[in-house]
């Protein structure tokens, strides 16, 4: 997976928006590039009328310089998808054949950000791909807001695996909270064991007698491995417990540790789902 949102297909794609003169002022262009760091890659000078370059041009060199030059292209993508959203870009329009316009600009930019294993949303927002996708999330805001971290934090290993743990333990208390069963502790594998228990997902659970039964408890057991395994790593990688030294973890291992913790958060919350009738 691509750490940073930024290609020279994406620069490309961002720059059609704008094509032609619509949308976002020069100026307010400007702005965003030099919040990001990225002033100089393309700059326009209101004074000087003979040879400036156009608006597409400047996010396609702009775009392409953060991707030369990444550390700040999180800070250039989010400001000008910002200031897309503001200028109705990813709002439907009343206009047919400007709609059908619309609608092919926001498909070519979510191919070119989904070819780097990032997603662009429905409302113009960007995460990193599998991060956030869960959709069995309404009512339950704690896990909400750890996911919004999460989606923010694609260039922080310590702080996804920290914000992964906490959105598995607060899964855990959120169903032990739906069935009332009381905890005093905030021992993760025992809120773990219990909420499982309360779904009937121990791997014990499963009748190996079934066609698939063994397959299927091998993967129940591998989830909980994942959950056990992303808490043991925030305790010595991931924020928390008083560290004081840089994560080892590059960006790519932790993203995949991440995914993988919101895929079990899924299936709980599905899980429990099916169990209150939903």
């Amino acid at each position: 997976m691509a750490k940073h949102p930024v290609s020279d297909e994406v620069g490309a794609a961002l720059g059609a928006f704008v094509a032609g003169g619509v949308g976002p002022r020069h100026s307010t262009l400007t702005r965003v590039f030099a919040r990001a760091g990225y002033g100089d890659a393309a700059p326009y000078d209101p004074g000087n009328s003979l040879q400036q370059p156009n608006k597409e041009n400047r996010v396609r060199d702009t775009v392409a310089a953060a991707a030369r030059d990444p550390h700040r292209s999180r800070e250039l993508i989010d400001g000008l998808l910002s200031e897309y959203r503001v200028a109705g870009f990813f709002t439907r329009t009343q206009d047919p054949a400007l709609e059908v316009h619309r609608q092919d600009n926001v498909q070519t930019l979510r191919q070119a950000f989904a070819r780097i294993d990032w997603e662009l949303t429905n409302d113009g927002q960007i995460r990193p791909a599998g991060i956030g996708a869960l959709s069995a999330l309404e009512g339950r805001p704690a896990i909400e807001d750890q996911l919004a971290r999460l989606r923010r934090a694609s260039d922080d290993p310590a702080l996804l695996l920290g914000t992964a743990k906490e959105m598995l333990e607060s899964t855990a208390k959120y169903v032990l909270d739906v069935f009332t069963v009381p905890y005093s502790s905030s021992d993760f594998e025992q809120l773990w064991f219990h909420a499982r228990d309360r779904l009937g997902l121990h791997p014990k659970d499963v009748d190996v007698s079934q066609p698939g039964g063994e397959q299927v408890r091998e993967i129940l057991q591998a989830s909980w491995s994942i959950a056990r395994m992303t808490n043991e790593l925030r305790n010595v990688e991931g924020t928390g417990h008083g560290r004081t030294l840089p994560t080892g973890m590059t960006s790519e291992t932790a993203l995949l540790v991440v995914r993988e913790a919101c895929s079990v958060a899924q299936m709980v919350l599905s899980s429990l789902d099916r169990h209150l009738g939903h």
